[in-house]
């Protein structure tokens, strides 16, 4: 199952993968695509219309809870897409970053103190995993993100899974590295045609939204809700686990007349594992209804 398959590219990817190398297998699994855009969807059936070779869907992950799967689900680049709330250093405090009409017609922030819930789970989790909010050194206006939507994403993904694992492949950093003074303004970015854009104010509604998540604050939203925390590991180092480095040993053996084929190839493999860009990438692994033996990452080549 893939929640927020984008274009469709990935899950004709595995198909096609799992076709090549297991032809048996591919006839015992059901993909499932978890989709809300109409748009999106009809896009990922026109991409997938030659996976006839193995049961194909698309539903609700609120549908699912009435009648979970088994097996392995995928989070790719989607965590980092939810809603978070926006807390800023003001005059001692903590306080709730809000966005409200100038009077030139644009936006502007402002803010206002903590809800008392949110103010509460702030602590709950600031205490059990020892993170300090705000950090040391924190000057006036030092601004960040907390990732609020996580427990009930986690909660639903709980109830459309019966048993098995749940892999998020995206942004994400320790919160020592999260919640600096140095890292002044969050990671809040707005993305316009996979490029950087301006302000996450300038031009509502025709930029994307992101930020990164904090892993701390990933897995207590992931173990609140019943998932246990596996294996995580850096982009790179999960596709090396995966058996990249004799894949790209293998391309030296395709045959002269193939080189500039060897060559594109290599260079696509290079950037996934590239520390600077893709390679940055964290894997998280979260599994429930299985032994702690039941998955791993660094086991996956040879099994």
């Amino acid at each position: 199952m893939e929640i927020g398959p984008g274009e469709g590219h990935l899950a004709r990817d595995l198909v096609a993968a799992l076709r090549g190398a297991d032809p048996e297998l591919l006839a015992r699994i059901e993909l499932v695509l978890v989709e809300a855009n109409p748009g999106m969807r009809r896009r990922q059936q026109a991409l997938l219309q030659e996976a006839d070779d193995l049961p194909l869907r698309w539903c609700s992950l609120d549908a699912l809870g009435s009648a979970p799967v088994h097996g392995v689900v995928i989070a790719h680049e989607l965590l980092d897409a939810l809603p978070v709330e926006r807390l800023i250093w003001r005059e001692g405090s903590l306080q709730q970053q809000w966005v409200e009409l100038a009077s030139n017609g644009g936006l502007r922030t402002t803010h206002r103190p903590l809800p008392d819930g949110l103010h509460q789970e702030i602590r709950r989790v600031c205490s059990q995993g020892g993170i300090q909010l705000p950090p040391p050194d924190a000057e006036e206006g030092w601004t960040t993100e907390w990732n609020s939507a996580l427990p009930d994403w986690f909660a639903a993904a709980a109830a459309a899974v019966d048993a098995g694992v749940l892999l998020v492949i995206d942004y994400a950093l320790e919160a020592q590295r999260y919640f600096t003074a140095r890292r002044s303004d969050g990671t809040l970015m707005a993305v316009c045609a996979q490029q950087a854009g301006l302000s996450p104010l300038d031009q509502p509604g025709e930029q994307d939204l992101t930020a990164h998540l904090c892993i701390e604050l990933v897995d207590e939203a992931a173990q609140r809700n019943g998932w246990m925390v596996g294996d995580q590991a850096k982009q790179g180092e999960a596709l090396l686990a995966l058996g990249l480095a004799e894949r790209l040993h293998g391309l030296q053996q395709l045959p002269g007349q193939q080189l500039a084929e060897a060559l594109q190839r290599r260079e696509a493999l290079l950037r996934l594992v590239d520390p600077a860009g893709l390679g940055a990438f964290r894997w998280l692994t979260y599994r429930r209804g299985l032994p702690e033996d039941g998955f791993s990452l660094s086991g996956a080549q040879g099994s």
